[in-house]
């Protein structure tokens, strides 16, 4: 593993790997703002119904 390290400056290596890995961050986060699904910084919320929802189960007759 150290002949690696003698091939490549491991300081300029590694900016580089924060460099790429943080535009591919920011591509992914503008790639699903642009979504109107994921878009979180839109107007409307949506609130998913909550009719057949209930806090606890139903209960058990033990008999």
């Amino acid at each position: 593993m150290h002949r690696i390290w003698q091939l490549f400056d491991p300081r300029r290596t590694l900016i580089a790997l924060f460099g790429f890995l943080l535009a591919l961050a920011l591509l992914i986060h503008f790639v699903v703002l642009a979504s109107p699904d994921f878009n979180w910084l839109a107007g409307e919320r949506v609130v998913a119904p909550t009719s057949n929802m209930s806090a606890m189960p139903a209960a058990r007759n033990i008999n």
